[in-house]
Formats: C-alpha cells, structure tokens, sequence
C-alpha cells in the first residue's frame, strides 16, 4: 500500500512538471522529499550525494527569495554590483549548507500529513520525519510558496517551531550589526564558508 501511494504522488509530480497545471504543494513536498530520501539511500559517495541534493534543491527552493528575506532591511541599502555578489555569495552558502548537513542521513523517512493554505502564495504543509533508533521523532513545517501554481517553491523550514529562515536573518543581522552595517563582512563570512 505505502509502495503504490509512493508511485501515484510521483506519477502525480512528474506529470505535473510536463503539463502546465497546478501541482498541490503536499504532493510537492512528498515528492522532493521522496527523491532525496531515494537518493540517500543509493550506494554512491557522500560528494556524489551532495552534489545530487544540490540539483534537486536548486529545482525545489526559492534560494533567491530566500537570500533577500535573510538579509533584511540592509538590502536596501545595496547597489546593484553588491545585490548581485550577495545573490551569487548566498546561493554559494545555503547549497552548501543543505547538501552537507543532509548528505549526514541515511534513508530519512518523511511523512506529509496536513497542510493549511495562508493565502494564494504560501502554504504551509505539515510533515514527520519518522524516529529511529538514532534520533526521536521531528515534526518539520514547509513554507511553500505558490504564487505560480505550476512551480511551487520551498521558501523556509520550521522544525520544531524554529524557522531557519528568521535563524539565518538573525545571524546575518547579527554580523552586520557588529560590523557597522559593512557588508563586506558578511561576503567575507559566507566566501569562508564556501570555501571551508
């Protein structure tokens, strides 16, 4: 039973993707998380992973949109030049950050359960990622955003009530901050990261 529901969502997602209508972003989220969870569990190396998770969430994440929610009110204050280099700097940073972090699990099994519509560009779906014997259950929440119907995007993760996007807003501001607004030293946090 839980074989044929995996095969109708993934039907369901990829004919979704080669005609044009809406795809429920539920399903959108089953069906990412199904695909990495399907990839982690192959037997190829961890780069080989990472470099996997980073195509599937280039084609699932709003890394744009989540790049300038993170860096807040400063983005105003940025010319094009540095709008640009931050874009290209965070996209650099967060790829990185997700392969790495999720190339660690093996196999993880995410159950979508629910979802609430906020309005017509977000809604937020409800999922599990099931306990094993290495760690308890999580109960994780997509922010996805809607405004095309036909491309639903991820545009944040609450787990367990902790948004990473606001965390991440945080940190940046928090750099910033002690910095005197420069943002030449966030580029020089996130070109470390990168490069680490």
């Amino acid at each position: 039973m839980k074989n044929k529901r995996f095969f109708i969502i993934l039907l369901i997602y990829f004919l979704s993707i080669g005609n044009s209508f809406a795809i429920e972003p539920d399903v959108f989220v089953q069906s990412t998380v199904n695909r990495a969870s399907k990839l982690l569990a192959e037997d190829i190396s961890k780069d080989r992973k990472i470099q996997e998770l980073k195509k599937i969430a280039k084609e699932t994440v709003d890394i744009g949109g989540i790049s300038l929610y993170t860096l807040g009110p400063a983005r105003k204050n940025l010319s094009e030049d540095q709008k640009k280099t931050y874009g290209e700097l965070f996209e650099d940073y967060f790829l990185k950050s997700f392969s790495s972090r999720l190339a660690e699990y093996t196999n993880p099994e995410i159950n979508v359960f629910d979802k609430k519509i906020l309005n017509k560009n977000y809604t937020i779906v409800n999922s599990l990622l099931l306990a094993k014997d290495d760690r308890p259950e999580v109960k994780i929440d997509w922010r996805i955003y809607t405004k095309n119907p036909e491309n639903p995007l991820i545009r944040d993760l609450i787990i367990e009530g902790l948004s990473l996007a606001r965390t991440q807003k945080e940190e940046f501001s928090s750099i910033l901050n002690s910095n005197d607004g420069n943002i030449e030293a966030l580029f020089k946090v996130l070109k470390e990261f990168s490069k680490s």
